[in-house]
């Protein structure tokens, strides 16, 4: 258990035990597995503790460890796509999930795809974050990117479990481009407790090798694509293609120079704004919207004025009130939005589109 955090297993349909976490409250969310992954460590990694915090916030988060990695288990037999798509599947009968929006990151985009295609009826909404339609292997590469992918692919077989973080150094840098020393550590330490050398190896090939440019367009449901405009993995191109295979899809560009974004990042809000405006409201959040939406003109005033970096006795002065009376109208916004601090207040109301 952490902070709140359930984890359960359950078995895919060809034996295989996957570690499942659960975490929040309200209506399910779930996230196909990547690669990289540790549901009992994630909530408290640096690379993954904002998408725990975040998605949990109005939701019951759902997301589990793939086959081969965190506390799923290591030893398996079959890595696929097929197979991944079945734990998906396990995941959701084990908890009896009937319909849930779906969201697939990286590598679990392709998952998210092939489990949308075939369960129309229970995905109600699919977000892919910096997916790819076509691995490596099948975007007509040159000898020379075959090469290097082969060797690649045996570097990690032999490198990614030793002591030394040189070989898993090299793999960071084909994922961020723009990570502080601090946010490189963690997500080495990341890859060194998810995975090993071997499994690290069989993982990369088959997403080299990932293709769902047939499955694509057989979703059904909204879907909404996210992709980083300078992402180091998979190109733009693939966030595009992606977008345009899907019937509706809307693709959305954000500035980033890595592949999954950090907190500190100006992509993280974007995509959080955006997101949210995209799912179906949750209960608490209607009766949020509701409740905002009774905060007076000036109440809105002085919020966007907070908004803007402003003091009370800047605002007060600004607007011809006391500082006492600026106390207040703040004071109702907190109230009205559910929030503690100033800086929530303001990002919910963003969220709510109410700054505008």
């Amino acid at each position: 258990m952490n902070g709140g955090q359930s984890i359960r297993f359950c078995t895919s349909v060809d034996g295989v035990r996957l570690a499942v976490a659960t975490v929040g409250q309200g209506a399910p969310i779930v996230r196909a597995a990547t690669w990289l992954t540790h549901v009992e460590k994630d909530a408290d990694n640096l690379c993954n503790r904002h998408w725990v915090a975040e998605l949990s916030r109005e939701h019951l988060y759902v997301r589990y460890d793939s086959r081969g990695c965190g506390l799923s288990d290591r030893d398996v037999e079959r890595f696929s796509v097929e197979a991944w798509i079945e734990d998906l599947e396990a995941v959701a009968d084990a908890l009896q999930l009937e319909q849930f929006p779906l969201v697939g990151v990286s590598q679990g985009a392709a998952i998210a795809i092939g489990y949308a295609a075939r369960h129309p009826q229970r995905v109600s909404h699919l977000v892919i974050y910096g997916g790819c339609a076509r691995g490596l292997l099948k975007r007509d590469p040159s000898p020379q990117v075959v090469d290097a992918a082969q060797a690649m692919l045996k570097a990690a077989e032999l490198g990614w479990g030793a002591d030394s973080s040189s070989f898993r150094q090299v793999f960071i840098s084909q994922l961020f481009h723009d990570a502080s020393a601090e946010q490189q550590r963690a997500f080495d330490e990341a890859q060194r407790l998810t995975i090993s050398g071997v499994n690290a190896a069989r993982f990369m090939k088959e997403v080299f090798e990932i293709d769902v440019r047939e499955l694509a367009p057989k979703v059904r449901c909204p879907t909404l694509v996210f992709h980083a405009s300078g992402d180091p993995c998979f190109p733009f191109e693939e966030g595009r293609l992606l977008a345009s295979l899907i019937a509706g899809a809307r693709l959305v560009p954000l500035p980033s120079k890595n592949h999954l974004p950090f907190e500190t990042e100006r992509a993280w809000p974007m995509f959080l704004a955006e997101l949210r405006a995209f799912l179906p409201a949750s209960a608490s959040e209607a009766e949020q919207r509701g409740a905002a939406a009774q905060l007076t003109s000036r109440q809105l005033e002085v919020l966007r004025e907070v908004a803007g970096g402003q003091t009370d006795k800047q605002i007060a002065r600004k607007l011809f009130l006391s500082p006492r009376t600026v106390e207040m109208h703040v004071a109702r916004a907190l109230e009205a939005l559910q929030c503690r601090t100033r800086a929530e207040a303001v990002r919910r109301a963003a969220e709510l589109k109410m700054l505008g």
